[in-house]
């Protein structure tokens, strides 16, 4: 090891944490951490299958419905980076609990909403809190797990709650509208971040000397923050009103000029919001976009076979939630199985070009839909190979996107790994859905007319030839995903890592255990 890396080491070791694996609680706090992970990602899946019942309830119109949906994804979008910093800023745990305490009771107000107007603002305010509370849980894992089978473990199962809890979500989602009513969607929320703030405020003990203590870089928050918001909206938008409407390329637009001045203002700032060093590592920038390539297929996915079950097979909403169960138990399987036990022995593309690759064949498999396929014959094994794939993916890329980052940095270096996600999510949404619609409306067209004994026939034809449409797309863009896996991400052979020297070298150190 170079003088540098020994200096860098013994600089980035938390204070009073052991090198042989940190404090002594680090795995009761993980189950809390889980718990609050899984509301968050529940909570992306679970209010779209109430949505019909709390538009109707609510007097809600169908172009306003959307805002359920869209002003959770812009507060949670776009406040994401600015979440990150504060957590490093004002302390990980305490950042982690207030986001906890603020997005139960923005669950409890969005439960009791009254009228339309209440139930935006609860999900704008759930998005406030989310965007505090998910870097948070992300860098608290990064500086409590140093000991690389450890954290190797950790992250298998953070990987899998973070790929298999929308899932999850469809499920519980189903039975709470089936069986009591939408309201409890938001509800259920509640005693999840009561019991996960009291185990954290009482278990974790966040290792000392992480902390930021850089002035607060407003132009950054600014510039970051407006840029996001016009990004995932302009997508949102163009799902809704098409992409050549004015507002959405002013959107697309706006980004692009916001985005490009908070980059040139972070590259000259002396305490940036976000550090351009940690978005052009290789590494780091390498997962950050194969895995927002990889939520672009999954989100559209989720989308379609969600409206395949229902409208073309007529399963319920609580059958369609059971029908996703494979790809969770798969996602289980490829995060906590395959992923924790070969990250510390190949290196993380050997895992993450694979795992998308896996999945891909499974997208691959689902571009065979037809009005009458069977279940078990291709959505089952489809979607076993889809999370299999993922579940091994998103492990080591979830460990990977913290590692060798300064430890007053890992609070935004996880929020970038969540805007990658949420920014995938809203472009995912937007173009699979469009090249769906565009793909039915020409079947239908060409077809019709052919058909006037069969309309209805026609119309479900019609449909499922749009999603497998988009389902091309998906294996295309999880392909992608796959070569920038195997190109960018190079790190790692088996009991190496890589550490910040101080002196803005990268030693790779051939030791079994950092301290970060």
């Amino acid at each position: 090891m170079s003088e540098t890396a020994r200096k860098a080491a013994g600089a980035t070791a938390p204070t009073g944490v052991a090198a042989s694996g940190g404090d002594a609680n680090r795995w009761k706090a993980l189950v809390f951490i889980a718990l609050a992970q899984l509301m968050v990602v529940l909570d992306a899946t679970i209010v779209n299958i109430a949505l019909p019942s709390a538009q109707s309830d609510l007097g809600i119109s169908d172009g306003n419905r959307q805002w359920v949906v869209t002003a959770y994804a812009l507060a949670f979008g776009g406040l994401l980076l600015f979440g990150g910093r504060i957590a490093d800023k004002w302390g990980r745990k305490r950042a982690f609990v207030t986001g906890l305490a603020g997005f139960a009771l923005a669950s409890a107000l969005g439960g009791a909403a009254t009228t339309g107007a209440m139930m935006f603002g609860a999900r704008a305010l759930q998005g406030v809190f989310g965007a505090l509370l998910a870097p948070a849980a992300l860098s608290l894992l990064a500086v409590m797990f140093t000991d690389a089978r450890e954290r190797a473990k950790a992250f298998g199962i953070y990987g899998a709650i973070a790929g298999g809890g929308g899932a999850v979500g469809l499920i519980l989602g189903g039975f709470l509208t089936e069986y009591l009513n939408w309201r409890w969607t938001f509800f259920v929320n509640v005693p999840f971040a009561i019991v996960a703030a009291a185990g954290a405020y009482f278990v974790i003990r966040e290792p000392e000397g992480g902390r930021n203590r850089s002035p607060l870089d407003i132009p950054g928050v600014i510039l970051s923050t407006l840029g996001l918001v016009a990004l995932v909206y302009g997508f949102t938008r163009a799902e809704s009103d098409g992409w050549s409407d004015a507002v959405t390329v002013s959107m697309f637009i706006a980004s692009v000029v916001l985005l490009t001045a908070f980059a040139f203002v972070e590259s000259r700032v002396k305490a940036p919001l976000l550090p351009l060093r940690v978005v052009t590592d290789r590494n780091r920038g390498g997962i950050y976009l194969s895995l927002g390539l990889a939520i672009i297929g999954m989100f559209g996915l989720f989308l379609f076979l969600t409206y395949y079950l229902q409208v073309v097979k007529g399963y319920s909403p609580v059958k369609t939630g059971f029908a996703f169960l494979p790809m969770i138990a798969g996602m289980i399987t490829g995060s906590t199985q395959i992923g924790t036990r070969l990250m510390t022995r190949v290196p993380a593309r050997l895992l993450m070009g694979p795992g998308f690759l896996v999945a891909g064949v499974g997208m691959l498999l689902l571009t065979q839909l037809e009005v009458g396929s069977s279940y078990a014959a291709l959505l089952l094994p489809a979607m076993l190979l889809l999370g299999l794939g993922m579940g091994t993916a998103f492990m080591p890329a979830m460990s990977l996107a913290t590692m060798g980052v300064e430890p007053r940095d890992a609070g935004v270096a996880s929020a970038m790994v969540n805007t990658s996600q949420q920014v995938g999510g809203a472009i995912g949404t937007a173009l699979l859905n469009t090249i769906a619609a565009s793909a039915t409306t020409s079947y239908v067209k060409d077809h019709i007319a052919g058909a006037a004994a069969k309309p209805q026939l026609v119309q479900l034809q019609g449909l499922v030839h749009g999603y497998t449409a988009a389902i091309w797309f998906a294996v295309g863009i999880l392909g992608l995903a796959a070569l920038i896996a195997f190109t960018f991400v190079n790190a790692g052979r088996p009991g190496a890592t890589t550490v910040a020297s101080g002196e803005g070298v990268e030693d790779e150190v051939p030791v079994p255990v950092v301290a970060h």
